[in-house]
């Protein structure tokens, strides 16, 4: 970082620092934690058939990875997701076997409030 000492200009230099938000392209999911475990233990197997998945409703983003939070998981997207993609990813992981489809929420984007009322997404604030 340069600082110049002459001329008239003593304002103090300020630090730009940027911080990672959440993404556009997140789906959060909220679960329990022992299924938010056994789906990312096989993520590559619920990948491969969520894409299939998307595929099939003639979707065009894929999901590239599945990861664990404390109250569920988050999938990561190629693009925004839409109502659409949402309710194909909710249908796929309440059909997986030996899970419980009652401890699976819907799942939402991390958006604004506002901006996701604009748009008539559902959201979830972290």
């Amino acid at each position: 970082m340069k600082i110049k000492n002459s001329g008239g200009d003593n304002r103090k230099p300020k630090i730009n620092m940027m911080t990672r938000g959440p993404s556009r392209k997140e789906v959060i999911i909220s679960m329990a934690k022992h299924i938010a475990k056994l789906i990312v233990n096989s993520a590559h197997i619920h990948i491969t058939n969520i894409n299939k998945c998307l595929r099939n409703s003639k979707s065009d983003i894929v999901a590239d990875f599945i990861r664990s939070t404390n109250n569920g998981i988050i999938i990561t997207t190629s693009k925004p997701a839409n109502d659409l993609n949402l309710a194909t990813i909710e249908n796929y992981l309440k059909s997986i076997q030996n899970i419980d489809s009652n401890l699976i929420e819907s799942p939402c984007l991390p958006k604004s409030k506002s901006y996701m009322k604009i748009i008539g997404l559902p959201y979830k604030i972290n």
